[in-house]
């Protein structure tokens, strides 16, 4: 009895916390639209005398045309280098120079700049990056050192890394009209091809106010937010964006596979599902928070099915993971993927994640572990809140999938109603072989970097 009281009281504690950050989230954070197109979000919280300041550009790796694979990556890049008012390299020693951090960030659907500052330097990092919105001006001597970073970034996170080039070769396998199966980073052949042309072309297209979010979250007052936003950004005029092609990938027809053979200490296993993803305007659909409480059931926690069963019981995997994000702009995958354990086969980790999964079909889940993993999730989103940066980040990313930041919540609220019934039910009707892809890493005996001389 006194353990049952002790959770109840914890779940009272949880949504009262809840129900309070949501009414203040919702007091606190004002929507403006300027007369170029852009939209700005002012998030007030005075806890702390910083601020965060993003603009999101909804413009990402698909939106790329084949050929030219990368190119939002590579203009991330080319932002810092210079504009008719900011010389090259200048733009972070300046945000330095006021105590600031910055940085920026390039995603399948979006790219982001942001800058984290004391509150009265907001005026000086807003002037510096709508500045760059309109007065990009880089040389062709800039633009061929920068794709040589961008070149042996690729080499590095991905040509080097086992985990990456599987991973790369799952989405390109997955996927068959999606632009969603060309890396972030762009494969290497248009990275070698790339000229500085297509770099400002691709700013000319998408980098406008017409197609930003500013976003700006911290100690801060929106009236005199939105009289330097407007002072700043307001000039710059909107331009006419390019048509989106929708490029809807079709109905998959049966289990795909693909292998890599790259140098590793143990082979890996990535198993994709296709699975529905929650669309702007049908917040009510339930399959998606259902597929989202799935992930946390398999993988939420240390103990969670996944891991217990793979890990910790039939120890044939050394970790274990799972994810889906049923917010974005494209179509989305249920992912597991496992490294095998020292003597063990993917074939074997294949069957373990089979029979795990079968087991959760046939017998569901119980209503005490969907309730805990749904409290770890309240609990998560309320540490998330205390953050400055994290409340734009989830501002804008929400924003850039085509939904607005009053949604957030609303969506914390309909993952609550999920059931036991309906996490089993889109595990049965999705997690089948005919939508299925499944990768393999064979791994290679590794090189030695220095090789003896022969005489």
């Amino acid at each position: 009895m006194r353990s049952n009281l002790l959770r109840i009281s914890f779940l009272f504690l949880l949504f009262t916390q809840l129900s309070w950050a949501v009414s203040t989230d919702l007091a606190n954070t004002r929507e403006f639209k300027l007369s170029n197109g852009l939209k700005l979000i002012v998030r007030e919280d005075h806890r702390a005398p910083t601020v965060a300041h993003m603009v999101w550009y909804r413009a990402g790796s698909m939106d790329e045309m084949n050929g030219r694979t990368g190119v939002a990556h590579v203009l991330e890049h080319m932002m810092f280098k210079g504009t008719d008012n900011v010389k090259a390299g200048e733009f972070s020693r300046l945000v330095a120079a006021v105590g600031g951090r910055d940085n920026a960030f390039t995603s399948r659907d979006y790219t982001a700049y942001f800058q984290q500052v004391e509150q009265s330097k907001l005026d000086e990092v807003i002037k510096l990056e709508a500045d760059r919105m309109s007065n990009l001006n880089f040389d062709d001597a800039e633009f061929l050192k920068e794709i040589q970073v961008v070149m042996e970034e690729r080499r590095l996170r991905t040509e080097d890394n086992p985990s990456s080039l599987l991973n790369e070769s799952l989405m390109a396998t997955a996927y068959m009209s999606s632009p969603y199966r060309h890396p972030v980073i762009g494969w290497m052949n248009d990275l070698q091809n790339m000229k500085a042309s297509d770099a400002r072309d691709w700013y000319r297209s998408w980098y406008a106010p017409n197609n930003a979010t500013v976003v700006i979250s911290g100690d801060v007052e929106p009236q005199k937010t939105l009289q330097l936003v407007e002072k700043y950004y307001g000039v710059i005029a909107a331009h006419e964006l390019p048509i989106r092609k929708p490029q809807i990938e079709p109905p998959q027809k049966g289990i795909k596979q693909t292998q890599v053979k790259a140098p590793a200490d143990s082979a890996q296993l990535a198993m994709a599902w296709k699975v529905p993803r929650l669309e702007p305007g049908k917040l009510d659909d339930i399959e998606p928070y259902a597929l989202e409480l799935l992930t946390a059931v398999l993988d939420g926690y240390d103990n969670a099915r996944l891991n217990r069963a793979l890990v910790k019981q039939e120890k044939v995997a050394n970790d274990v993971g799972v994810s889906y994000d049923m917010v974005s702009r494209g179509p989305e995958l249920f992912l597991v993927n496992t490294t095998t354990a020292k003597g063990k086969t993917v074939a074997q980790a294949q069957a373990s994640i089979r029979k795990a999964l079968d087991e959760l079909k046939q017998k569901g889940i119980l209503e005490s572990e969907l309730k805990r993993i749904k409290v770890r999730i309240l609990s998560e989103q309320i540490y998330k809140r205390d953050s400055i940066f994290g409340q734009a980040m989830e501002i804008g990313s929400t924003e850039m999938s085509g939904f607005s930041w009053k949604d957030i919540d609303y969506m914390l609220e309909k993952m609550q109603t999920v059931t036991p019934e309906q996490v089993q039910a889109v595990a049965k009707k999705y997690l089948v072989d005919e939508g299925l892809t499944i990768a393999v890493l064979d791994p290679q005996a590794r090189t030695s970097a220095v090789s003896k001389e022969t005489k």
